[in-house]
């Protein structure tokens, strides 16, 4: 499977689950047998900690279709970029997916300049940058540098990771942006 394949893959789950309609794949103990003796996933999803926005359902995916790492507000450290590179160099997932969405409370804490204690200001500090360029661009900036913040993550994994850009100049790996919106269960892809 190549990059577009599995990005359809994706987009045909999202769009069962946003209509209602999921057939949740591969979750039968045949299944689970099989899958037991090793993983080929069609995808690493990078996605928000957040609750509400599981990848697994939200692409209408079963066991061993994903390759999920989720942080709060998708913020890229170390180890996340560790696994990213697990699920696409020695899983060999040909797409990466780094998955923002609507009302992101790390990009709210972002927006706001929320005084927050412990770790917590790692994280919302790590989105300024999406903030700062996501002003003026829409009324609703909270969405706006979340969409911003998911496009930064895309580019700084070929920045950051030379295991992630080799994979893309050689073709092997597609990334894509995208947006989730919790009120439609829709999934927006971003250039």
């Amino acid at each position: 499977m190549d990059s577009q394949e599995a990005l359809n893959c994706l987009l045909e789950g999202n769009s069962r689950f946003a209509e209602g309609e999921p057939n949740h794949p591969t979750l039968s103990p045949e299944d689970r047998a099989q899958l037991s003796k090793n993983q080929a996933p069609r995808a690493v999803v990078f996605g928000c900690s957040d609750s509400r926005v599981p990848p697994e359902l939200i692409f209408d995916s079963g066991i061993g279709d994903l390759f999920v790492i989720r942080t709060a507000g998708h913020v890229l450290q170390e180890t996340s970029l560790a696994s990213i590179e697990f699920g696409a160099v020695y899983v060999r997932a040909p797409l990466i997916v780094v998955l923002g969405h609507s009302r992101c409370g790390a990009v709210t804490a972002a927006v706001t300049g929320q005084d927050l204690d412990g770790h917590l200001p790692t994280v919302s500090d790590a989105v300024l940058l999406a903030v700062e360029n996501a002003r003026g661009e829409s009324d609703d900036i909270v969405d706006a540098a979340a969409r911003a913040h998911a496009r930064l993550t895309a580019h700084a994994l070929t920045q950051q990771s030379s295991l992630l850009r080799e994979r893309v100049d050689d073709g092997a790996l597609g990334i894509i942006p995208a947006f989730y919106e919790l009120e439609t269960g829709r999934v927006e892809l971003l250039d």
